[in-house]
C-alpha cells in the first residue's frame, strides 16, 4: 500500500517541553487520516514539521513521498494546510480571498476563474461569492478557508482543528464537506481534532496521541473492538468515600479497568444490562449514593482512557 504521509520517530522539544516524543505514523494514499488527542498532545507541532513551517530535532518524515527537510518547496507545492486560525481576509470578498491564494500558486488566470468558481459552488458560497468575508458566518469562513486550502489542487490536505469554535450544525455541515472531498477528489486528508465524534465519523484510519506519542492506531472501529464488553458509568451523588466506592465496584462479578475521575466510576463489564443491578446493589450496600447510571458500547474516549489512564474530560480540565 502506498503511503502519503510517513513520519518515522519524531522528536522536537521546545526548551525543557517535549512536544514530540519519538511520533511515528503512516497515512494511506486517498484516506482521512485523524490524529486525535487532547489539546498540547503534539498534534499540531507534527502538522507544523510535516508542512515544512519547522523540522524536528530528530527522526523522518515524507508527504507526497517528498523529503519535507530536504525538499521543502516541492512538499509545499504539493499540499493545501488549513490551520487553526482562519486565514480569510475579512475586507476582500470571498472570490478575492480564493483568486489571491490561487495568485500565490501561479495559476494561470483562466484555470484560477474556473477554479474559483468550482470551488464557491461545491462549497455553498457561490451567492455570497462578492460579499466581503466580514459578513460571513464562522460557519462560511471556514468552508472559504478549506476551499483556500485547496484552489491549487493538493494532493494532500492538512485540516488542523478545523471546527474548533463553530457550533454543532456548522460542524456538522464541514464535516459533510470533508468526507465529500476524499470521496470525489481522491484527496488524502490528515485531520487532527480533539473532538472524539468529528474522528470517530470522518476517519478511516487514526492515531491517538498522548504527550508525542502515539499511544494507539487503527481504525476507530477495529480500536473500539479491542475492548470487549460495555462501559458502566456511574455519576455519584453524596460525598461518600471515593476509595471505598470504587472497592465496592470492583467487587461486582465480571468488573475490570475500574477507574474513579472527579464523582465518577467507570468499570468495564461484558452485558451492561446484566450488570446495571449489581453495580447498584454492590454501591448500596457500601452506603454509596449513585445520582445516575449509564451503559454504553466502547467509544474513543474508552480507547483514550484504554492507552492512557485518563479520559478526554481530565485533559480538558
Amino acid at each position: 500500500m502506498h503511503h502519503a504521509i510517513q513520519a518515522e520517530r519524531l522528536v522536537k522539544t521546545y526548551g525543557k517541553v517535549r512536544a514530540l516524543d519519538g511520533l511515528s505514523f503512516e497515512v494511506p494514499t486517498g484516506t482521512i487520516f485523524g490524529l486525535l488527542g487532547p489539546n498540547g498532545a503534539g498534534k499540531s507541532t507534527a502538522v507544523r514539521i510535516l508542512t515544512t513551517l519547522s523540522r524536528p530535532d530528530d527522526g523522518t518524515a515524507t508527504v507526497a513521498g517528498l523529503d519535507v527537510m530536504r525538499s521543502q518547496d516541492q512538499v509545499r507545492l504539493a499540499i493545501g494546510c488549513v490551520t487553526q486560525k482562519i486565514s480569510v481576509d475579512p475586507a476582500t470578498t470571498g472570490r478575492e480571498n480564493l483568486v489571491l491564494h490561487g495568485a500565490l500558486y501561479g495559476l494561470p488566470r483562466r484555470d484560477l476563474r474556473r477554479r474559483t468558481d468550482e470551488l464557491l459552488a461545491r462549497f455553498g458560497l457561490a451567492e455570497a461569492a462578492d460579499r466581503p468575508a466580514r459578513t460571513y458566518s464562522g460557519g462560511m469562513q471556514r468552508k472559504l478557508d478549506v476551499a483556500m486550502g485547496l484552489i491549487h489542487r493538493p494532493r494532500v490536505l492538512f485540516l488542523d482543528e478545523p471546527t474548533t469554535g463553530l457550533d454543532p450544525e456548522a460542524r456538522a455541515a464541514l464535516w459533510a464537506e470533508i468526507a465529500g472531498l476524499a470521496a470525489d477528489e481522491g484527496l488524502t486528508i490528515l485531520l487532527t481534532t480533539h473532538y472524539l465524534e468529528e474522528a470517530d465519523r470522518l476517519a478511516a484510519t487514526l492515531a491517538i496521541v498522548d504527550r508525542g506519542r502515539v499511544v494507539a492506531a487503527g481504525s476507530p472501529d477495529a480500536l473500539k473492538n479491542e475492548l470487549r464488553g460495555d462501559a458502566i458509568v456511574a455519576d455519584l451523588a453524596g460525598t461518600e468515600s471515593l476509595a471505598e466506592a470504587e472497592r465496592a465496584l470492583g467487587r461486582v462479578p465480571g468488573a475490570r479497568e475500574v477507574t474513579v475521575s472527579g464523582r465518577r466510576l467507570r468499570a468495564r463489564v461484558d452485558d451492561g444490562a446484566a450488570a446495571v443491578p449489581l453495580v447498584l446493589a454492590a454501591l448500596d450496600a457500601a452506603g454509596v449514593r449513585v445520582g445516575a447510571i449509564t451503559v454504553a458500547r466502547p467509544s474513543l474516549d474508552d480507547v483514550y482512557l484504554r492507552h492512557t489512564g485518563r479520559t478526554f474530560e481530565e485533559e480538558a480540565a
